[in-house]
């Protein structure tokens, strides 16, 4: 299934429009965006994205030979 989001600002304007245009294809659906706020501006911090690497550092030293 392709989802064809318009966001709600624009969809008075064209989601009749893409609905009559995608209407006879088939595994497409024009939907409107029904967000009303970024989930990310409610979180602590003020919404800033932190990017974090997940793997773990290496331990520092040598291995001793065998």
């Amino acid at each position: 299934m392709i989802y064809y989001v318009i966001p709600r600002e624009l969809a008075d304007k064209y989601y009749k429009e893409f609905q009559k245009r995608f209407a006879g294809v088939e595994g497409v659906e024009v939907i409107v965006d029904r967000r009303e706020v970024d989930r990310r501006s409610l979180a602590e911090g003020g919404g800033q994205r932190v990017l974090r690497d997940r793997r773990r550092r290496r331990m520092s030293g040598s291995f001793p030979d065998v």
